[in-house]
């Protein structure tokens, strides 16, 4: 059975209204206070009426059209841009790592202890939902392995944690084409850096060396342990993933997904 969609969104001319129904109303405060955070942050949407009452928010229209639509050739540049809009994002300090509402829930102080607690909760649910036990092993030998990346993490700084190809809006722009702005914050996290472009690549099913080129390039250089965190990072959200298809009943997508999870575990 698929969740029932508890928030509603309908475009009126500059403005964008947000419907926050039943479960789904604690995600509107969420909402409010990222998009406080993002107000620096070129391209971010603005609050501009609540109604906490009704469930009610209104922002800003951000410009253009998801991501995914514009052409191939424009790819790399666009990936670039879209490495600047994370890196200027990662500028934003959080006080501990945990996940996002008006404040970090259950604040953890260090990443290690983080991304323990995290990989454990999902490989807990990757094995209770009927994952492969030999990939689940896989993915649990990497974790112990390499759980000493996590240590290098700087500091937790605000994590858009879904910068998919849906939720990037772009638009033409002279010869070329250009980021206008990104959208839906619901799943925002307290974390490291890299986590957020670990997803991003790992969320780009193509998995397009061009893309992934562009967006280093645009987010600057990385830590010397840069390449290895995001790697183990994006075990973690082949995980996720593939917990979240199983419990939404998915099932045409965890072959693929598994087949991932077992690539990305492999020494």
């Amino acid at each position: 059975m698929f969740p029932v969609v508890s928030t509603a969104v309908y475009g009126i001319p500059g403005e964008v209204v947000k419907l926050y129904r039943g479960e789904s109303r604690w995600k509107q405060a969420k909402e409010i206070h990222v998009y406080s955070l993002l107000a620096g942050v070129g391209g971010a949407p603005s609050v501009t009426h609540v109604d906490t009452a009704h469930g009610i928010t209104v922002l800003t229209r951000v410009p253009g059209s998801p991501l995914a639509y514009a052409p191939e050739d424009a790819m790399w540049d666009l990936y670039r841009q879209l490495g600047e809009v994370q890196a200027a994002v990662h500028q934003i300090a959080q006080p501990a790592f945990g996940y996002l509402t008006t404040e970090v829930l259950d604040p953890v102080p260090h990443n290690t202890a983080y991304m323990t607690r995290q990989f454990e909760v999902k490989l807990a649910e990757f094995a209770a939902r009927g994952g492969d036990p030999e990939i689940h092993r896989l993915a649990q030998d990497r974790v112990t392995e390499r759980s000493g990346l996590f240590g290098l993490c700087a500091g937790p700084v605000l994590c858009h944690n879904d910068l998919h190809e849906g939720n990037v809006l772009v638009e033409p722009a002279g010869d070329g084409w250009r980021v206008t702005g990104v959208v839906d914050v619901e799943n925002a996290i307290a974390a490291d850096p890299l986590m957020d472009l670990a997803k991003t690549i790992q969320y780009e099913q193509t998995r397009s060396p061009v893309k992934v080129a562009g967006l280093l390039a645009g987010y600057g250089p990385l830590p010397a342990d840069g390449l290895a965190r995001i790697a183990l990072y994006r075990l973690y959200h082949a995980l996720e993933l593939w917990d979240w298809f199983a419990e939404i009943g998915n099932t045409g997508s965890l072959d693929s997904i598994a087949t991932d999870i077992r690539e990305l575990a492999s020494p």
